[in-house]
């Protein structure tokens, strides 16, 4: 991730303005998230990793020149948006069939859905806005 925000450090012109969006893990649990695979790793983003919102602005506030100017945490909104999503995918099924998904895809991605979801209303996991800007002269 250094690599990620020191890319976008170097993107932004002096006093920049820079919004990114990131899908976190509770800082509590990350440790023990960090040492194992879960469904979503193993099933559907393989390499996929969620950091903690204190591992994304301790990245950004030691390895750029970025500073983190405010956050907004929208993990409830996302998880009515998985809502939606998944009453939608569900009522596309013969849609989805006549595209050559079968039920094994569907059934995958509805569960998927639904178990973040779920990590979203029960707060394992949420929906981060960073607002943060490019100082002049940091140093």
């Amino acid at each position: 991730m250094p690599g990620y925000f020191n890319k976008l450090n170097t993107l932004l012109k002096p006093n920049g303005l820079l919004l990114i969006q990131a899908i976190i893990i509770a800082d509590q649990r990350f440790k023990a998230y960090s040492r194992g695979e879960d469904f979503i790793q193993k099933h559907i983003f393989p390499g996929g990793f969620l950091p903690s919102l204190s591992l994304v602005t301790k990245i950004i506030a030691d390895s750029t020149e970025l500073v983190v100017r405010d956050i907004l945490d929208i993990g409830l909104d996302y998880a009515q948006t998985l809502a939606h999503w998944s009453a939608n995918f569900k009522n596309q099924r013969a849609y989805l069939e006549s595209l050559g998904y079968d039920e094994r895809f569907q059934n995958l991605w509805s569960y998927y859905l639904g178990y973040c979801e779920g990590g979203f209303l029960e707060r394992r996991i949420s929906a981060a806005q960073i607002f943060a800007s490019k100082a002049p002269h940091i140093y």
